[in-house]
């Protein structure tokens, strides 16, 4: 059976080359990952064993995570397996690595060559639609292989058996997966109980009750939230302004430039629509250029057409020039607050414009900033106080930095409005909550004394805000109604028969369910859904303890071989 396997893949290699490159690329990620980086070379080296690998060499990465990518690929099928995220990889490459290093020491077997064989069928790599395996599917596969340099076919064989010695750990650690009778009745109650229920639900935004503010009330509140009115961190900038508009007489366009622009452009300057004679009501007809006379569509935009060109030379002028500055000042090594950058300003005849200081939600709008201009200012320092040359909406700009306003306290009076629409927030959702316990008391009131929950609702106090009755079918949790609330489910797995729920705050409304009835399944080991339910949870069980005792492993293992230094040979 292996020289069987030898000779497909000596004849048949092309078969992997995708998952190949997948191997080459991520031993590539996890051998710079593992990389003491750029930098002196010092006497000593960093060194991580895990398990007999040291991690930090790349044959070792090559070994323990190129393994591990062919193991998934072939487990779940090349596409998904390449899909696969690198911090998934990592953990799975680990527990692998573990779970071989366990099967060594319980002295676990290798598959024989017939096992192996037999696995190959079992693979989801060679499935077809139906899940089973496709001859057709793996004959395609085969004739895809091709020679690689990087794999051989050793290293397919030697994947495919550790994959199997480590399916017999994993079985090993997962045990019997005993489970309490009172877990299966508590599952089959969780997933056939049929349930019939009612909703009342509230419009938050409906509930406007009138909210007095005093003024001991406001000033406890700014005390006990005072985390809330903390000033970030500001920057204080000035700024040079290079507007386009101040090249305009600088720009001499000559007649071909503009026929030119037009034709690299012709997109940007359709035809304007034809007029429509006085008296028709019509829509006038949109334009359609014509290929046959350019000269005529290009005479009917010509304004814009320089226009714009005119613009966009004065665009590039105004960067030109600021760009220009910001190497003068680099090469002068000037700062702004130097008595010399003055005088350099003054020989340019550029005068500095100053901004208050402000944060990402504070930018004063009448500077008409992009985003990107604002991002660059925020992060100027003492230790880079210029900026490069940023295109703004009306020209360019150089970005000089002036101070850094350190976090602090805002005073009461400062921020005193801000306090009040935080306090009547506050106290709107706290009289919300105190009026969902009131109703949830009137409703349990009524309904115990026989009434349904529209009826519950109907007794309500006129003044309170209307609630809005829904009666849903009977259903089993597995197939709910489309249109319940999702918050209804939470509820349910607390509830009983006849019992209504306080009430929930979520997506804008404050809901109350009510359980009509409530049929519970045979919970009885005579349940013919009874023994499934057990064996479902016992694997359950079983793969959760396996999973958890790799996870330990490989825990305990990088604690105890933590990166360490060693000298360099």
């Amino acid at each position: 059976m292996i020289s069987w396997i030898q000779r497909t893949f000596q004849q048949h290699f092309r078969a992997v080359f995708g998952v190949l490159l997948a191997v080459t690329i991520i031993s590539f990620i996890f051998t710079i990952g593992a990389s003491p980086g750029i930098g002196r070379a010092g006497p000593k080296t960093v060194s991580q064993k895990f398990f007999g690998y040291d991690l930090t060499r790349q044959g070792a990465n090559d070994r323990v995570f190129g393994d591990a990518s062919l193991s998934v690929q072939v487990q779940v099928g090349f596409s998904a397996g390449l899909n696969l995220d690198n911090a998934r990889l990592q953990e799975y490459a680990l527990e692998r690595t573990a779970a071989i290093a366990l099967a060594d020491q319980l002295k676990i077997p290798a598959p024989t060559p017939s096992e192996i064989a037999s696995s190959v069928k079992g693979l989801r790599a060679f499935a077809g639609s139906d899940g089973q395996f496709d001859a057709n599917r793996y004959a395609a596969f085969r004739d895809t292989l091709k020679t690689n340099p990087r794999i051989s076919e050793g290293d397919i064989v030697r994947v495919l058996s550790d994959d199997m010695r480590i399916s017999r750990v994993r079985l090993a650690l997962s045990g019997p997966g005993y489970v309490l009778p009172s877990e299966v009745r508590d599952q089959l109650a969780r997933a056939d109980a049929s349930w019939t229920i009612s909703t009342a639900s509230i419009d938050y935004a409906s509930f406007k009750p009138d909210i007095p503010v005093p003024a001991d009330a406001l000033q406890r509140f700014y005390n006990e939230n005072a985390f809330r009115y903390v000033a970030p961190v500001r920057v204080g900038v000035d700024y040079l302004d290079f507007p386009a508009s101040a090249y305009a007489g600088s720009v001499n366009l000559t007649d071909a430039e503009v026929r030119a622009f037009f034709d690299d452009n012709p997109a940007r300057f359709p035809k304007p629509p034809e007029k429509k004679p006085e008296g028709d009501k019509a829509a006038p007809k949109p334009a359609v250029t014509s290929a046959a006379n350019p000269d005529a569509d290009f005479a009917a935009v010509r304004p814009q057409v320089e226009q714009a060109l005119r613009t966009e030379r004065t665009m590039r002028l105004a960067a030109k020039t600021a760009a220009d500055l910001t190497v003068a000042i680099y090469e002068g090594r000037l700062k702004p607050q130097d008595p010399e950058f003055a005088a350099f300003l003054a020989g340019r005849h550029l005068t500095l414009k100053s901004v208050a200081p402000f944060d990402q939600d504070s930018v004063p709008p009448e500077l008409g900033w992009t985003p990107q201009v604002v991002e660059q200012a925020l992060q100027l320092t003492a230790e880079r106080p210029v900026s490069d040359a940023l295109t703004s909406t009306a020209g360019s700009l150089v970005v000089l930095w002036r101070q850094t306003v350190p976090s602090a306290q805002q005073e009461f009076a400062l921020v005193r409005g801000r306090v009040t629409d935080d306090y009547k927030d506050s106290e709107l959702r706290r009289r919300f909550v105190e009026l969902g316990r009131t109703i949830h008391t009137q409703l349990e009131t009524r309904i115990k004394a026989g009434a349904s929950l529209a009826q519950a609702v109907a007794g309500l106090p006129a003044d309170q805000p209307k609630l809005d009755v829904k009666d849903f079918p009977s259903f089993l949790r597995r197939q709910p109604p489309k249109d319940i609330p999702s918050t209804v489910f939470s509820a349910l797995e607390r509830m009983g028969q006849g019992q209504v729920s306080d009430m929930m705050v979520a997506e804008g409304k404050g809901l109350f369910v009510y359980v009509k009835e409530k049929k519970l399944p045979d919970l009885t080991p005579g349940n013919s859904q009874y023994a499934n339910t057990q064996a479902q949870l016992a694997q359950l069980t079983g793969q959760l303890n396996q999973q958890q005792y790799l996870s330990e492993l490989v825990a305990r293992e990088m604690k105890k071989t933590q990166p360490s230094a060693v000298p360099n040979k």
